[in-house]
This record gives C-alpha cells, sequence and structure tokens, in this order.
C-alpha cells in the first residue's frame, strides 16, 4: 500500500510481533526484520548465549545499535524485542521513524505461547508467571506511551490482528478514508 509508513511492532515476549510482521510484510510487499533474529545473525550466537556472556546490559546495548539501524530504514516492518521500550534511545528511534503498533496481551496468553519456547533468557527460572506479571508493570506504560495504535491479540490468529492494523494504520495515513 503506498504512502503507509514504517510500522513497528512492540509488546512482551509471546504477543505474537515476529508472526504478525511477517504476515503483515507480505501484505504489504515490504522487508521484514525482527530485531532480535538480526542480533543473533550479527553475532552468530543465540540471545541466551549473549545474555550468559554479556549480561543483559550487553544485549541491551547490541538491541540499541540494531534498533537505531534498522528503523533507519524505508519501507519495513520491524518486530522488536520485548525488552527494546526500555531504553529512552529506542523509544525515540520508533516514535519519530515510524508508525509503532503496541500488541497487547495478557499474561495467561504470554504463558501459553512461550511454554516451550527455550530461547528466553528472562524466563529460566522457577516462576515464569511471576517474571513476566512483573515485565507488564514495569514495561506496559512505556509500550502505551511509544505506541501510536494498541492493538490486543488474545485467542486471536495473526489473520485478524493483520486485518486490524492494516485498516487502523489506513485512518491513520487517510482519516478522511470512507472504506468500511
Amino acid at each position: 500500500m503506498q504512502g503507509f509508513p514504517n510500522l513497528f511492532l512492540v509488546g512482551p515476549m509471546g504477543a505474537g510481533k515476529s508472526t504478525i510482521g511477517r504476515l503483515l510484510a507480505s501484505e504489504l510487499q515490504r522487508d521484514f526484520y525482527d530485531s532480535d533474529h538480526e542480533i543473533q545473525a550479527r553475532c552468530g550466537a543465540d540471545i541466551p548465549w549473549i545474555f550468559d556472556i554479556e549480561g543483559e546490559a550487553g544485549f541491551r546495548e547490541r538491541e540499541v545499535q540494531m534498533i537505531d539501524e534498522l528503523t533507519g530504514l524505508d519501507g519495513i516492518v520491524l518486530a522488536t524485542g520485548g525488552g527494546a521500550v526500555m531504553n529512552e534511545a529506542n523509544r525515540r528511534a520508533l516514535r519519530e521513524r515510524g508508525t509503532v503498533i503496541y500488541l497487547q496481551t495478557s499474561v495467561d496468553q504470554q504463558l501459553k505461547r512461550t511454554a516451550k519456547d527455550r530461547n528466553r533468557p528472562l524466563l529460566r527460572n522457577k516462576d515464569p508467571r511471576a517474571v513476566l506479571a512483573e515485565l507488564f508493570e514495569r514495561r506496559d506504560p512505556l509500550y502505551r506511551a511509544t505506541a501510536d495504535l494498541v492493538i490486543r491479540t488474545d485467542r486471536r490468529g495473526p489473520r485478524s490482528v493483520v486485518n486490524e492494523i492494516l485498516k487502523r494504520v489506513e485512518r491513520l495515513v487517510d482519516p478522511l478514508q470512507t472504506k468500511v
């Protein structure tokens, strides 16, 4: 679709950012990037390894550089890592360089979607629910402050979410459009 800005997806792990981002990019015939995957490709190592060797602070430094680079591209869809909004430079780059969409989901839905995923260093403990709840409390206000749109993903298929994003972004681009 012509005239659409860059679309940046933010939200917690398990919200569907990568799945929805790929579908959205395909629908818009745009390049799709996942900042976590790009970091892994550059490092030649997975995120748990980066956390083990460099700690979360080291990973977050890499994330700031990657988000700055990716948000500088034109005509893309970007899925960010769940913690990307913790850094003001990331929030600013996202807000200034495209339309930010917060894919909101409940802790229960996150638990279901991440239960078998061993690539989530922050969930490698005895009480993932408590970790997710605490992350939600800290990050939800930042997701909301950064986002142009908030879209719930609980118990919805990716296609339904993509269709809602397309309709709502189209209204942002052309508020006078009359399509239903």
